[in-house]
Parts: structure tokens; sequence; C-alpha cells
């Protein structure tokens, strides 16, 4: 993909809902505003969501009576958020039923 490909397909992205997974575990989710040549991606509106820590893991595992536990992630509100291009594993776009129907395949 050269340069101008690559730009055409960020700016599609703008203002979409991401999911972006990062290298400590956490996902990000918030709608697209910019990158930069780092690679460094800035979201808006973002919520951020942890795993549970391993204390939380152990406590629900020794209160369980059954044979599996599930345990939500913890997530807060935090605004405008600049994700470290080196921390991202996997970025996603949300995409819901009617989103997709109203998409035009690219040829």
């Amino acid at each position: 993909m050269d340069s101008s490909e690559a730009r055409h397909y960020l700016q599609g992205l703008l203002n979409k809902d991401l999911r972006i997974h990062t290298t400590d575990g956490r996902m990000f989710r918030g709608t697209f505003m910019c990158t930069d040549p780092d690679t460094n991606v800035v979201i808006s509106r973002t919520h951020e969501y942890r795993q549970p820590s391993a204390s939380q893991r152990a406590a629900a595992a020794q209160n369980s009576t059954g044979t599996s536990v599930t345990l939500d992630m913890t997530s807060r509100f935090l605004g405008l958020v600049v994700v470290p291009g080196e921390h991202i594993v996997k970025m996603e776009v949300e995409q819901f039923a009617s989103q997709m129907r109203h998409s035009t395949a690219i040829v």
C-alpha cells in the first residue's frame, strides 16, 4: 500500500468508533480523530477497559462454588486519548448491522 492509499484509508476511518488493544492488556474504545507520523493514534470520547487484577481473580475463584468464574472488565471514561503507536497490538473498527447495510464495497 503506497502513502496515498494509506492516507485515503485513514481518511475513511475518521469519526468511526475504534477498539484499540494495547500491549499491557488494556482496550480503548473511542472515535478516531487522527494519527501522526510516529503512528500514535488520537481517539475522542474514549472509555478504557482493563482486565481484572490477579487479586480480584483469586478472590473470585476462592468464593466460587462452580467450576467457572466470570469477571467483567473494569472501565472508566477518559475523554481525549493519545495511544502510543508502539503499544498498539490490534485496532478494530466497530460496525453495527445498520452501518454495514449502508456501506459500499470497494471493487
